[in-house]
């Protein structure tokens, strides 16, 4: 018995009916779960993303700051052939705040470019609501401009504000030591060269800057977020390049008063005044495993896309010498019209996309189904690849018959698509923006903005472009009327791009005297030289530049016959006494015998 107790229990070998009941209980609970994430209501499961709900820190009010970028001095001259610079400040706000999430973006602010300037003067004010009492700190950055290369750092200005209170005095035109350890090691070479020559050269700069409490700002009890008051700066960036490349085009006018098209790609950047309602807050959509990595840069995929939108957000904004700035100080009826001639009003059928940040830049850019202007309207470009938005979609511009009336009241027309007299194509657009509505959607596959929130961002709209009518469309709950309304923006397009003078830009290959050869054809071919229709001359043109092509390519030129014919001749001579002296034998040369030309001895010339 002993020995029976002592054996170890002996187990069966397994079978292949015992793993039935293992996956049944796997299958059983796998069921429960999806059933249990279905729940009563059935709801769909959504990729994570889109609007996110997260409320804004609570925080006392702080105050309403303005900061002033008067002038640097004593920079260092990045360019070689000019002996200058074109430097701007790119500064950046930090404060003791919390953020709604840790990858909400910080408060930015771009100057404009002053010119070939060793001492530029800015005097650019940045005016901010709702800085802690905690005080701030202040990153200003000095870059020379480069738009063929990149942007050359000059130097760093930090400016530390440790507290706020009401008798604060201010900071006011202080000169600040311009920090040249991440400068640009060529533009400080080239400073330390001239320093030896000269002796009135400095090594280190200074940038001038003034810091001023205007009040107390008014939002209740939730002082939990910083946003831009002013100025409503606004800014135009154009490549023909990039537009040949798309294929968009600006109206534009000739030097004989003639209306003609440019190509042109035109980014535009529109600062509007804050707050952004708090509500608009959107994160990207992660519909892609691959999605997460390229807004944080975290896999070598995702670090790749990151920094290639990087750039292609840097080339699309792009500052250059044909960047055409402007500000307002708030709202008003001259900024609605600024945005309107940025939209080029109703001319040209033109759908954009957009994104609006949450401290109100609104970037957007020409959209269509074209591939070219496919792939540069897309909404992470826009974005800059910022994880969190406020809104984003399309937008377009209508002009409306009676101002008084709103778009879609009865017996009111738009252009697009009704033909309405007093404005585009054939005439100069009204002055007056009652007379033009916008439609903006929410048609954003990258952070899919909810619809509920249309009528917030038409509040703020209207509140940042008076006398605009702004009409809201759902992509999904509006999709029938959208998609008509935008394919009559499309056939709008074709339609008043017929008959129009297509020309290259400032910079191309053609100049000011093909351009005009180009408009006189183009009137030739229209109306004829004797004035006759284009019908009785399109033959006889046509014939006659072909005939010119013709003569163009061998080299011929009227006026020149005579001249011609005598180098004909004369290379026909060359030629054949080429040709016999290649068949002349080496022995002699030919004289005629009998009505032949036979070879004779050679003599030489001495005798």
């Amino acid at each position: 018995m002993e020995n029976e107790k002592d054996e170890e229990p002996k187990y069966r070998k397994d079978h292949r009916t015992d793993t039935y009941a293992t996956r049944l209980v796997d299958k059983t609970t796998t069921w429960q779960r999806k059933v249990s994430r279905r729940g009563t209501a059935k709801e769909k499961t959504q990729p994570p993303g889109g609007l996110d709900e997260t409320p804004i820190p609570d925080a006392p009010p702080g105050y309403t700051v303005k900061i002033t970028f008067h002038r640097a001095t004593s920079l260092p001259m990045a360019d070689l052939n000019s002996l200058s610079s074109d430097p701007y400040v790119y500064s950046q706000l930090h404060t003791s705040l919390p953020s709604r999430h840790k990858q909400d973006p910080h408060m930015r602010f771009r100057t404009p470019t002053i010119r070939r300037s060793t001492d530029p003067v800015w005097n650019c004010e940045w005016i901010l609501a709702n800085v802690p009492s905690t005080g701030f700190k202040l990153k200003a950055r000095i870059y020379d401009e480069d738009p063929a290369d990149h942007d050359d750092r000059l130097g760093n200005v930090h400016v530390h504000v440790d507290s706020l209170h009401d008798n604060w005095p201010g900071i006011k035109e202080q000169q600040y030591k311009i920090k040249k350890r991440m400068g640009s090691k060529r533009a400080y070479f080239i400073r330390g060269c001239a320093a030896m020559f000269f002796r009135n050269v400095e090594m280190s700069g200074k940038l001038v800057i003034s810091v001023e409490i205007l009040g107390k700002t008014e939002v209740g009890n939730n002082g939990g977020r910083i946003w831009t008051v002013g100025p409503c700066a606004w800014s135009r960036h154009l490549s023909p390049m990039i537009g040949r490349l798309a294929g968009t085009k600006e109206p534009g006018q000739g030097k004989d008063g003639r209306k003609s098209e440019r190509y042109n790609f035109q980014a535009n950047q529109f600062q509007l005044a804050g707050p952004v309602p708090p509500p608009l807050y959107h994160r990207y959509v992660e519909f892609k495993p691959f999605i997460a990595g390229m807004f944080t840069a975290t896999s070598l995929r995702g670090r790749i896309l990151n920094r290639a939108l990087h750039h292609q957000h840097g080339r699309i904004y792009n500052y250059d010498r044909t960047t055409v700035y402007g500000s307002f100080q708030s709202p008003s009826k001259d900024m609605t019209l600024q945005f309107l001639n940025l939209v080029h009003y109703d001319h040209g059928g033109r759908i954009f996309t957009y994104v609006m940040t949450l401290d109100g830049m609104w970037r957007f850019t020409e959209t269509g189904k074209e591939f070219g202007i496919d792939m540069l309207s897309k909404h992470t470009m826009h974005a800059d690849v910022d994880i969190y938005i406020a809104f984003s979609g399309e937008f377009f511009v209508r002009r409306l018959k009676s101002p008084h009336k709103e778009p879609f009241d009865s017996g009111q027309e738009t252009h697009p698509a009704a033909e309405i007299g007093e404005g585009p194509p054939h005439a100069d657009p009204p002055s007056d923006p009652a007379y033009y509505a916008l439609y903006v959607d929410n048609d954003s596959g990258t952070y899919r903005p909810s619809a509920k929130l249309l009528p917030l961002l038409k509040e703020y709209m209207q509140k940042n472009l008076p006398g605009l009518k702004v009409v809201t469309l759902d992509c999904v709950a509006d999709a029938e009327k959208m998609g008509k309304l935008k394919k009559e923006q499309r056939e709008r397009k074709k339609a008043e791009g017929k008959g129009t003078i297509v020309m290259q830009d400032d910079g191309s290959s053609l100049s000011s005297s093909d351009e005009e050869e180009l408009d006189e054809r183009m009137r030739e071919f229209t109306h004829g030289e004797d004035g006759t229709s284009a019908k009785e001359t399109k033959e006889t043109k046509k014939t006659k530049l072909k005939t010119e092509v013709k003569e163009s390519k061998l080299g011929w030129r009227h006026g020149d016959k005579k001249e011609r014919e005598q180098r004909e001749a004369e290379e026909d001579m060359d030629g054949n006494a080429g040709r016999e002296q290649s068949e002349r034998p080496a022995t002699g040369e030919l004289r005629q015998e009998g009505g032949q030309m036979v070879p004779q001895e050679r003599r030489d010339s001495c005798g």
